[in-house]
């Protein structure tokens, strides 16, 4: 038969997954000479041989990629034939960066698991095992194509048995680029406060110190942890001590789905979630013992933070606690040893990623510090994401996610999105894909604003884009927006200001890929609205980037302005006096400073009306007993939901009149309440049916179906599953955010959106 010489150009994940070692053994299977190589587009290949021989390639690429490779595009062309072809083989990578990708950090395989608890292996017990199917990615690369002189790999050479198998098609570590051992690779060191070298084997000297109810500073993928013994109470409290962390939750390390099963309830789809090679941290309802195990853990929350080891090292803390059992069945028996897992930073700041940076910023906090000398290129936190209706729910998009695109529907300009000041992230459009940073923070501290610079600097780099327009949020005095202002000063290119809730819909929107005009339901803490309000509670017409404010919540006039913070009990008492109900009930009375606030209200002193759902659900708080006063963000809210309990709606709790959803009514009725399990159920209920009400009166004016939900209180998940269903229930189809975070971390995708839609209106 006559042979034939093809051309493919493929895009997707298709680096650092083990692709061109796919296609190598695939290739010399079916008989084929040509070449692979990574290129600015993805991966290019040329393959020569007989028809047959090529029909056979197309199916293994449909049926037998790797398990992290996944194709998007691909584009095949015939070209003329070369004679002097004697095999396949891989090719130096070429080409400037168009449509590449470059892959997540991917938790430790199987096999490479297997091997590091094989004895006489020459991985075993080595902190830095990887593979193809697995390791860092993200985290270590400064630039694509994803090869290793490209990651911070480059300062461990390859001894010559690494090499070997670098080079061996029938490797595992064919062409794997973070691979090493002992030999050639990374080092760990145990060093106290000062720097100075700890004796002996690191890990165990790190677990001595654990059991001794210490805390260690160790080094990770994306950035430190601060490891402490989770079933240690006085070990825990000294961490949030010396941390600064009286109330917020911390999140724990168990070894596998079974030892955790004693403290919470999994499904099997959070069991599935576990043990994803995104290794997220997921969020479990807690059982009645976890409190009584774990008091100190996330005290007054019905959620526990939960995952999985998902680094080498991670596993050795385990195997040394358990004195190095033999074999690997211990892997999978129930294992009481829980660790606190909490990233390391302290308050405001970004997670650490330098060892020198560590002593400096954790001095204080950490009694060693477990290290290792291959650099963090890029910080990245954990991932927090909890299953509702089998559905994901992201709280915080990082490790494992990142930089993988979420994609879009339509192709448009490039474009760079900064998001707002809390949970900020960067957007970048290149084509049909939208690349999401990591969690970078609130902007509220010069390292997290660097941090945020650093991430734009470090997508604009991965995907080659130079934008045709910056956007970013209406509020003008933030980092970011003042970021996006010199930067498209600097580009010459439009600066595009989406307001804020906007932006909040049009991430929803632009995931699920709707072009139609839609209803939103936006619902978070604060945005600047477009007469210079403080919105948070809003219902809004969509329709690509033009977006009308059809109806609000029933504001509350509260002292301050704009963003800013209140303790749940200012929030009460502003509620209270709002509905003029006389004198404040003792325990809002007693709270310092409660009559010269009485007084601020009264005569509307430095005060602003906001339509924020959260400023509601923080009054609504500061009405019982627990939540006065909060420690860490929205955590009057989430104490609220937990104890929030099934129960019927209010009657007659809201009215709505002009697209006005008023809320007194209930406020009233729970303002007479003394129990605060109470408060809690029908807030949580009455609310459901309120908005769910409103909704679907606003969806039969407009004559649309589609409703969007979006901001921080659509992470609230007692309100989400009674809200969810009734506008099912009714015939309308609602929306929420599954790849993104509903909260301000997803903001800059809303706002890149917007921004590429009024580019091409206007072109």
């Amino acid at each position: 038969m006559s042979q034939q010489r093809i051309h493919l150009s493929v895009q997707g994940r298709v680096q650092g997954v083990g692709f061109r070692p796919f296609i190598w053994r695939t290739a010399s299977e079916c008989g084929l000479t040509g070449f692979v190589r990574n290129s600015g587009e993805g991966v290019t290949l040329e393959l020569q041989g007989e028809p047959q021989a090529l029909s056979a390639f197309r199916q293994a690429l449909r049926t037998r990629l790797p398990p992290l490779a996944h194709i998007d595009a691909l584009q095949e062309r015939d070209i003329p034939l070369r004679d002097t072809e004697q095999r396949f083989q891989i090719e130096e990578s070429s080409g400037a960066v168009t449509h590449a990708r470059l892959p997540a950090d991917v938790a430790t395989c199987p096999c490479c698991v297997e091997e590091l608890f094989t004895p006489g292996d020459r991985r075993y017990r080595f902190p830095f095992i990887n593979c193809t199917d697995c390791g860092p990615r993200y985290t270590v690369t400064h630039r694509l194509p994803y090869d290793r002189a490209n990651t911070s790999m480059l300062a461990f050479p390859l001894c010559p048995v690494c090499r070997q198998e670098y080079l061996d098609p029938n490797s595992r570590r064919f062409h794997a680029e973070p691979t090493a051992c002992p030999v050639c690779g990374p080092k760990l060191q145990l060093t106290d406060r000062f720097g100075q070298s700890l004796n002996g084997d690191p890990i165990v000297g790190a677990v001595q110190i654990l059991n001794m109810g210490r805390s260690i500073a160790m080094k990770g993928l994306g950035g430190f942890h601060l490891v402490c013994d989770a079933a240690s109470p006085a070990a825990v409290a000294r961490l949030r001590q010396l941390k600064h962390r009286p109330g917020k939750p911390l999140a724990i390390m168990a070894l596998n789905v079974e030892s955790i099963r004693a403290l919470c309830h999994v499904s099997e789809e959070e069991a599935a979630w576990l043990q994803r090679p995104e290794r997220p941290i997921v969020l479990l309802n807690k059982k009645p013992e976890a409190d009584q195990l774990l008091p100190d853990i996330a005290p007054g929350l019905s959620a526990l933070g939960v995952m999985l080891p998902y680094t080498p090292l991670q596993w050795l803390l385990f195997h040394e606690a358990l004195g190095r059992p033999p074999g690997t069945s211990w892997l999978r028996q129930p294992c009481s040893r829980l660790w606190v897992m909490s990233s390391a930073n302290l308050s405001g700041e970004p997670i650490v990623t330098g060892n020198q940076e560590a002593r400096e910023r954790l001095n204080q906090v950490a009694d060693v510090f477990l290290l290792h000398n291959r650099a963090i290129v890029t910080r990245c936190d954990d991932s927090v994401v909890s299953l509702e209706r089998r559905r994901p729910l992201l709280f915080r998009r990082a490790r494992g996610f990142v930089p993988d695109p979420v994609p879009l529907t339509l192709d448009g300009p490039p474009v760079l999105a900064l998001g707002a000041y809390m949970k900020a992230t960067a957007t970048v459009l290149r084509g049909k894909d939208a690349f999401v940073s990591q969690y970078i923070g609130a902007l509220n501290h010069p390292l997290t604003c660097e941090a945020l610079q650093q991430a734009a600097d470090h997508l604009l780099d991965l995907t080659g884009v130079a934008p045709q327009a910056v956007a970013c949020d209406l509020e003008t005095g933030t980092y970011s927006s003042m970021l996006a202002e010199h930067l498209s000063k600097q580009w010459e290119v439009p600066l595009i200001r989406v307001q804020h809730h906007h932006a909040h819909l049009g991430a929803v929107l632009a995931e699920h890929g709707v072009a139609e005009p839609a209803l939103g339901l936006a619902l978070d803490g604060y945005g600047l609205g477009h007469n210079n309000g403080a919105w948070g509670g809003e219902m809004m017409l969509v329709d690509g980037d033009s977006c009308e404010r059809i109806g609000h919540i029933s504001p509350l006039p509260l002292p301050g302005v704009g963003r800013s913070r209140l303790p749940p009990w200012k929030l009460a008492v502003a509620l209270w006096q709002t509905l003029e109900l006389g004198p404040l009930p003792p325990r809002l009375a007693a709270q310092p400073g409660a009559q010269q606030l009485e007084k601020q209200l009264s005569i509307r002193r430095d005060c602003q009306d906001s339509t924020s759902l959260g400023r509601w659900f923080g009054a609504v708080a500061g009405l019982t007993r627990q939540c006065g006063v909060e420690t860490f963000e929205s955590e009057a809210a989430q104490r609220l939901e937990a104890q929030a309990e099934p129960a019927e709606p209010l009657a007659d709790g809201w009215l709505t009149q002009a697209n006005l959803l008023d809320l007194t009514p209930l406020a009233r009725h729970l303002c007479q309440l003394d129990d605060d399990r109470a408060i809690a159920s029908l807030w949580h209920a009455t609310l459901a049916a309120a908005l769910a009400d409103w909704a679907i009166k606003a969806a039969r004016t407009t004559g649309t179906r589609i409703v969007a939900l979006a901001g921080g209180c659509c992470g609230n998940r007692q309100l989400m599953a009674q809200l969810l269903p009734r506008l099912e229930q009714a015939g309308l189809r609602p929306l929420t955010a599954e790849q993104l975070p509903p909260n301000d971390g997803g903001l800059s995708l809303g706002q890149a959106w917007v921004a590429r839609q009024r580019l091409l209106r206007r072109s």
